[in-house]
């Protein structure tokens, strides 16, 4: 059952990895994310911040499946 929740965790971190720092882009060339003035939008603080959320948890998840798999 550990080496299961090792797997789940490094394959939450591998997929959080891979997939978030690719919508950055996106985020960053839409139009929503500046304003008329050239500043950043509240549309842009939020992907940042969700992003950074995002590779958080992937970090954590990668930690997390490393000591289960340690421990077990």
């Amino acid at each position: 059952m550990t080496v299961l929740a090792a797997v789940l965790l490094l394959a939450n971190a591998l997929f959080n990895a891979v997939v978030w720092p690719r919508f950055y882009p996106r985020i960053a060339n839409d139009p929503r994310a500046r304003a008329a003035d050239g500043t950043r939008t509240a549309f842009y603080r939020v992907h940042v911040v969700l992003i950074t959320i995002a590779l958080v948890l992937a970090a954590a998840s990668a930690v997390g499946g490393v000591l289960v798999l340690v421990g077990s």
